[in-house]
């Protein structure tokens, strides 16, 4: 298995798109660990920089610790090759510095630090949390700037300067301001990425900030698509990429936002569309209704005959 130092881990994960799968689960709502190890070796046999276990789009916020200690040992096993894993931290922060442990106890390249539970958080209480994460682990840190995890350039300019292994940034929220702050004064001291759902849509404007990679969900079900898209977003080929916003991603968006919580149901349904099912979300979220899923899967079904 290949070990990335945290330095070597920043420039691979930049280099191409980001892979956040989901994860699968049974009709109980049990993980479906094999059903997902298929999934995560399918997806590895794509070019994407990383993958991101159990993150977000992996419904990280419904599972609990024990489970999330399964699925970054099964994403780590099933992965082939030697593109890096990244595993989730999150909650409080004792729960946090647990999970980044134990991501390091099960062979993961790094660590994606989602934001901490429910609480109001001073700017002071967050550096505070993210220097103990990073303390807890030699694995090369992401944060992710979204809700109540929301960074001020001085704290991120002061975990650059205390927590060597605090290598990427990850924009949930869509605050141009910081983001060129960053680029513009630790240039390649962090790694700029996109986390806005659905990150294609604001890709290219967001190349120019410095940010050149992004999470992919899409990537779960059209991943021939996805890459496609992030070599035009590269090669800065507006036309294609506005063309294929046109097509796909806008009538995507269409039917994401017709009820909260779609952004990872979504996904989930896309897999179902292409005969990959991972199961239904679980609770609090829910799946897409069956007309919804028609509609999904008639604007799949263009994009891959076009």
């Amino acid at each position: 298995m290949t070990l990335y130092t945290p330095e070597e881990l920043r420039t691979t994960l930049g280099t191409g798109l980001l892979s956040f799968p989901v994860t699968h689960a049974t009709a109980e709502l049990a993980f479906d660990e094999d059903g997902y190890r298929d999934h995560i070796a399918w997806l590895g046999s794509y070019a994407a920089s990383g993958l991101f276990a159990a993150g977000g789009t992996g419904e990280f916020f419904s599972l609990v610790p024990d489970e999330v200690g399964r699925i970054v040992r099964a994403a780590v096993a099933a992965m082939p090759g030697d593109k890096p894993v990244i595993a989730p931290a999150g909650y409080g922060t004792a729960q946090a510095v647990a999970m980044a442990r134990d991501a390091e106890a099960a062979g993961a390249h790094g660590v994606f630090l989602l934001p901490p539970y429910l609480t109001e958080l001073s700017q002071d209480g967050l550096v505070e949390h993210v220097k103990a994460v990073c303390a807890a682990t030699s694995l090369g840190v992401v944060v992710y700037h979204r809700a109540n995890a929301a960074f001020g350039f001085d704290a991120v300019q002061r975990l650059a300067d205390e927590c060597p292994n605090f290598i990427g940034f990850k924009d949930g929220i869509g605050d141009v301001d910081l983001m060129t702050r960053i680029y513009a004064r630790l240039g390649d001291r962090l790694l700029s990425i996109g986390g806005l759902p659905t990150a294609e849509t604001y890709a290219l404007p967001y190349l120019e900030m410095g940010v050149t990679t992004y999470s992919s969900a899409i990537f779960n079900f059209l991943p021939e698509w996805a890459v496609e898209f992030y070599a035009a977003v590269r090669a800065r080929d507006a036309e294609t990429v506005y063309r294929k916003l046109d097509e796909f991603v806008l009538p995507y968006l269409d039917i994401r936002n017709r009820r909260a919580g779609y952004a990872v149901s979504i996904v989930k349904a896309g897999l179902t569309v292409i005969g990959r099912s991972a199961g239904p979300v679980r609770p609090p979220l829910t799946d897409l209704t069956s007309a919804e899923l028609d509609d999904l899967t008639a604007l799949v079904t263009k994009v891959t005959k076009a």
